[in-house]
């Protein structure tokens, strides 16, 4: 390439302590992969890294930080919306990665997607800068001593090294999820298609929704950048195993004890239930799936299938079925009408794809596909980075097991016979770990035999069949709300998997004292803490003047056998226990009980303020235990204390501004033992509408 074309390249930069900044020299060539030209040039040399950390902890973690769990949530709402708003944009740019428009859609509405997903999580979590979770532990026999966890933002960076298959996607699914737990990014992506990723960076950055030092950006090299790690950041990589485990391996990485959580390299599978038969919709189903995973991307996803298991006596039909779909997918300049599958994301790449496919071809033959006799529609396929789908049958799987072992990033897929259903879960396994395996069956003893069996070796387990198939995101699609990674050579990783993915970036520490202490640290009441009594009624008060702790003693009832018919009556609930005294032989009862909803609705009479106020309505109940029997005659009074505060946001100009309350409904009888305990929810109107 002469000097003039190279000076003619758009030089995509860098995005690092708050500027965009070039990196120094020529930078590295990179290609459209449709033509095959030149295309813009990358460099990160001159960048400081260590500069970089401590900018983004420095800076980004307290912006971050001092913002609540909703606040988080409703930025990462307004940056999808900002995103979504410039999406044509970025498909225009992501053509020139070899993508078709669904390839694309996967990537950029697919990552936007990721941002709504953790967006909306914002409902599980306080509306604090930190989590308190799970249930109060305790320590002491009288109660004054307790025990908790509370989740706090670590103090750290999130790096993340990204593969260059989704430049967008690979980028959005991850900040999601630092970002709402409050931490900063640095984010690497692949340098081959790190054009895309600046892109949509260059909006982030520009839409000024993010707080200062949240994300850094580099496009290029980022080797030594490991190096300045320590104990609070955490690292992501997804990529090769190889450089997986050289990153790992990183002295800082082990002497700071930095997490690192990988994702590489995984020879997924899909297997044809042996209850399928051809003309069965499941067979058809099994044959568009697998035809979906090696074509989309060009096969260049690490969930996309490289392994096709399927009963002995289906091979030739599975077979022919593949070559009659796979030999009417055009192949091509994604923007030229009827294409469905473009190029791989560059010629380096597709020369590492040709180099597995003639390793694999020494233990099995080709029976689709043909290098020298394709057609490629609108574009030069010598020039660009095309290359055909290829099956290759392997007949016994158990003695030759390259394709178990060797994975061709790209539209290549092994297919191979098991006789029986156990046969199929070893040859899965034989995978040594993957991100997703699929089972297309609609006999619903198989399924629960094979994913009983193969779990343990898949991060997640797909099962198809007709009645799900419509609405199914397939094999390949990871879900934002649900754990994505696998065991061993998937890297043992684990990201995204909704609130459990948001964990990752906190710091869940145990904390101890006594419950007026653990009420006052979390902003919750705990059980046997002091209460708060006014003399106005909670359900009189706006959600800004409730307290923590705040406290009705209630008026008591003692419990009479007509009380129990009444409720029988009205519930319908004619249970032997509460109606028939001579049926309780045998159990735990003395003499007729009063039903647990009766206690709980009596409750309810007691505690509740029934004039028109701030209190709009009963959201539900969280938790409910009965704890001991009431008999007639018992006497029982109510606890009911304001446990914990929940904002909510206004859904448009005209909703009412309000939040939920969840109340503490401790129910005791006449010798002051708890004989039920709930946690109920109201939804309350707050003073200021604005």
């Amino acid at each position: 390439m002469s000097t003039t074309t190279q000076r003619s390249l758009k030089h995509i930069e860098n995005y690092a302590l708050g500027k965009w900044i070039k990196g120094a020299g020529e930078g590295q060539v990179l290609y459209n992969a449709i033509t095959g030209d030149p295309y813009a040039l990358a460099g990160s040399k001159g960048l400081d890294f260590a500069a970089m950390t401590d900018y983004a902890r420095k800076v980004g973690g307290p912006n971050l930080r001092n913002m609540t769990f909703q606040e988080r949530g409703r930025m990462l709402r307004a940056l999808a919306l900002h995103l979504l708003s410039k999406k044509d944009e970025f498909y225009g740019i992501s053509w020139a990665t070899g993508a078709t428009k669904v390839d694309s859609w996967v990537d950029i509405e697919g990552g936007i997607g990721n941002l709504f997903a953790y967006a909306s999580l914002r409902r599980q979590f306080p509306n604090e800068t930190y989590y308190v979770d799970g249930d109060i532990a305790k320590l002491s026999k009288g109660n004054t001593f307790i025990g908790h966890h509370i989740c706090t933002p670590k103090h750290g960076v999130a790096m993340h090294i990204n593969a260059f298959n989704f430049p967008v996607w690979g980028m959005l699914e991850k900040v999601a999820v630092n970002w709402l737990a409050g931490v900063p990014a640095i984010v690497k992506p692949a340098t081959l298609t790190s054009f895309l990723t600046e892109a949509v960076v260059r909006e982030i950055v520009a839409s000024g929704i993010l707080p200062e030092g949240a994300l850094q950006l580099i496009c290029g090299s980022a080797n030594g950048l490991l190096d300045h790690a320590i104990n609070q950041d955490v690292v992501t990589f997804t990529g090769s195993a190889s450089t997986g485990r050289m990153l790992k391996s990183n002295p800082t990485i082990i002497n700071e004890s930095v997490p690192f959580n990988m994702e590489a390299d995984s020879l997924n599978c899909i297997i044809l239930g042996n209850h399928v038969e051809p003309a069965h919709p499941e067979f058809d189903i099994f044959i568009k799936e697998v035809v979906r995973e090696m074509t989309t991307k060009a096969g260049q996803k690490c969930t996309a299938v490289r392994r096709i298991i399927v009963p002995e006596n289906k091979v030739e039909a599975v077979r022919e079925a593949l070559n009659k779909r796979l030999s009417q997918t055009i192949i091509g300049d994604p923007n030229v009408e009827g294409v469905r599958m473009g190029s791989l994301a560059g010629i380096s790449q597709r020369q590492e794809v040709m180099e597995k496919v003639e390793q694999l071809s020494k233990t099995q033959k080709m029976i689709i596909g043909d290098f020298e006799n394709y057609e490629v529609k609108g574009a030069d396929k010598n020039k660009g980075a095309f290359m055909p789908p290829v099956v290759f049958l392997n007949e016994n799987p158990f003695k030759n097991t390259d394709c178990h072992d060797i994975e061709a990033f790209g539209p290549v897929s092994t297919l191979m016979p098991y006789k029986t259903a156990d046969e199929a879960i070893e040859l899965a396994r034989m995978g040594k770990g993957s991100l997703v395996s699929s089972i297309v069956t609609a006999n619903t003893k198989e399924a629960r035999h094979y994913v009983l069996g193969a779990a343990h070796m898949h991060g997640r387990v797909h099962i198809l069949n007709a009645d799900c198939a419509k609405e199914s995101t397939g094999h390949g699609s990871p879900m934002p709300l649900l754990v994505h990674g696998g065991p061993g050579r998937a890297g043992g990783g684990e990201e995204m998997g909704g609130k459990r993915g948001v964990m990752h970036y906190l710091q869940r520490t145990a904390i101890q004292g006594s419950p007026d202490m653990l009420t006052a640290v979390t902003n919750q009441y705990m059980y046997g803490a002091k209460y708060v009594e006014k003399d106005v009624h909670p359900f009189r008060q706006y959600f800004e003047d409730l307290e923590i702790g705040e406290t009705v003693i209630t008026a008591k009832h003692t419990v009479t056998e007509t009380d129990i018919t009444n409720f029988a009556n009205v519930s319908g609930d004619n249970f032997y226990a509460h109606m028939d005294a001579t049926s309780l032989e045998g159990t735990i009862f003395e003499r007729r009980v009063a039903h647990g909803y009766f206690i709980l609705s009596k409750a309810a009479g007691l505690f509740v303020d029934p004039k028109k106020g701030p209190v709009l309505l009963n959201y539900g109940i969280d938790e409910c235990r009965f704890t001991k029997p009431v008999y007639p005659g018992a006497t029982i009074g109510v606890r009911f204390t304001c446990k914990e505060k929940i904002e909510q946001e206004k859904k448009n100009a005209d909703d009412i501004a309000k939040g939920i309350v969840k109340w503490l409904v401790d129910v005791y009888d006449e010798t002051g033992e708890t004989v039920a305990i709930a946690t109920i929810l109201t939804m309350v109107k707050k003073r200021n509408q604005e």
